[in-house]
């Protein structure tokens, strides 16, 4: 059975910078991993290019993302935000560049380069890591936590971190172990949802045309009538429903919205014109290509592969010259470009879900050190906690700040108790 400062549960960024920079700060740290290697959800994030942050230089507009509980996150955000997560990777020979949207991306390469930083971080930080090594459970001992049961045998430690993420992408090793073994110890665990997730629909279109990106385009959420929210941006449609960043960020209302009845999307794939000029622009195409069968006439106003899909849509035989479309036929065209109705069966679960909605109330959190209130020597960090914001970068950056935060933390309190046990003088930590 081995001894240490600090046993730190799960692999991804939030324990792998817990990890690191308490054992830079003189503490024995041990970080215990069920998958073969750290970092395996982060290969799949930003479709492989890691999108790391968002440079929102503003703390508390980028807090105010993540809703009623954004607040809790500043503690977090002010002790190790965007700008030093930049420093992080760029001090270590990743270039980073800002994008559409402020998201941060590696200049060059992608999730690898970034896993490899890590993997260097801990190695440098002097942490021992253990692999393919899958805690059971928790060792109580009264009010604080003696250390681990693992496949690998027991392990003691002074303090322990729990840094499991949550159930998003369950093939990564998210699979909610930290939830369980919370509850157990007294927490409350806010019901865990899958978040930023695809949308099923019941058209049965919608893979004819999933090889297109769709950008500028606007997306409502409606519900009896009314808009529930809607976002500008990009968007594309898969082979049972529609996903992209937009959808992603609708999500948690689309999901909330089907609880209490049906709903509907719009999809306005020209939202930087008014529905009236759109209207005379479409008189327009039609009055240019007077001559030409209806088939010909929309190569200006669509990509290509989704002009069978409009013909169809719009009612209009193919073969009518366009100087014979109706006024009523040319509304109805309007209409699908301007707020084409899209049916919701559904959204995807935690098996595509990029992050966890709800987990471990943040009211049993102390958010200045990530201690439990109910345990005086557990910590959590990351996707475990009841924090979930947009895509963009948003909930990378928090398991950053906050598995920086609990790690410092718990070594600064380790080495207090080392201090007045007279195991070693009493040391200042920065």
């Amino acid at each position: 059975m081995g001894k240490y400062d600090l046993i730190v549960i799960g692999g991804g960024p939030a324990g792998i910078f817990a990890a690191g920079h308490a054992a830079q700060r003189g503490i024995r740290v041990l970080l215990l991993e069920k998958k073969p290697r750290c970092g395996a959800k982060l290969l799949i994030t930003g479709k492989g290019r890691c999108n790391i942050t968002n440079s929102e230089p503003d703390v508390r507009k980028f807090a105010g993302h993540f809703g009623a509980n954004g607040k809790a996150l500043l503690t977090s955000l002010y002790a190790f935000g965007v700008q030093e997560v930049m420093d992080f990777f760029e001090q270590r020979e990743l270039p980073l560049v800002v994008e559409r949207g402020g998201r941060v991306f590696p200049a060059r390469g992608g999730a690898r380069d970034v896993q490899r930083v890590l993997d260097r971080f801990l190695a440098d930080s002097g942490v021992e890591v253990r692999c393919s090594s899958k805690v059971r459970e928790l060792v109580r001992d009264g009010g604080s936590i003696a250390g681990v049961r693992t496949s690998d045998g027991e392990f003691q430690g002074r303090a322990v971190l729990v840094a499991t993420g949550g159930l998003s992408y369950p093939k990564t090793g998210s699979t909610g172990d930290g939830y369980r073994w919370a509850r157990e110890l007294g927490n409350t665990v806010i019901e865990p949802q899958p978040a930023l997730t695809a949308i099923t629909l019941a058209e049965n279109w919608t893979g004819e045309v999933c090889d297109l990106n769709l950008r500028n385009v606007e997306l409502k959420v409606l519900q009896g009538g009314c808009v529930l929210e809607s976002r500008f941006g990009e968007t594309f449609f898969t082979r049972d429903g529609i996903g992209g960043p937009i959808v992603l960020d609708l999500s948690n209302t689309v999901r909330d919205a089907l609880s209490l009845g049906k709903v509907t999307l719009e999809l306005d794939l020209k939202p930087a014109v008014e529905m009236q000029l759109f209207d005379k622009r479409l008189q327009r195409e039609m009055a240019d290509h007077a001559n030409y069968d209806f088939r010909n006439s929309l190569g200006n106003l669509l990509p290509k592969a989704m002009i069978p899909l409009f013909i169809r849509l719009s009612g209009i035989d193919p073969d009518k010259k366009c100087h014979s479309v109706t006024r009523e036929e040319r509304l109805k065209l309007l209409e699908l470009f301007k707020a084409l109705p899209l049916r919701v069966i559904g959204c995807e679960g935690f098996d595509k879900a990029i992050v966890t909605r709800g987990g471990i109330d943040l009211k049993e959190v102390d958010m200045r050190s990530l201690r439990s209130k109910r345990i005086d020597n557990l910590y959590f960090a990351g996707e475990v906690l009841d924090l979930d914001g947009p895509t963009g970068g948003f909930n990378l950056q928090v398991c950053w700040s906050t598995g920086y935060l609990a790690g410092v933390s718990a070594a600064g309190a380790v080495l207090n108790e080392k201090s007045s046990d007279g195991s070693m003088e009493k040391t200042e930590i920065s």
